[in-house]
């Protein structure tokens, strides 16, 4: 490992399985459209806090939505 882990996600993916929009993820989270397009593209790497209210708006594991690279 060289010491440089990048936080990756698979949110988009997790998005559409459910057939959600950004807006739609947004609102039910509490956050901003721009915030989530944000995190889906890897501008920004969300709160322990966020993380997990995302897993529990998609119905996925910690793991199955971020990991590192």
């Amino acid at each position: 490992m060289n010491g440089k882990l990048i936080l990756k996600n698979r949110l988009k993916v997790a998005r559409a399985e459910k057939g959600i929009s950004q807006s739609d993820l947004a609102k039910l989270v509490g956050v901003s459209r721009t915030t989530i397009s944000s995190i889906e593209t890897g501008q920004f790497n969300p709160t322990a806090k966020l993380a997990l209210i995302l897993c529990i708006a998609l119905d996925k594991k910690f793991e199955d939505l971020f990991y590192f690279e």
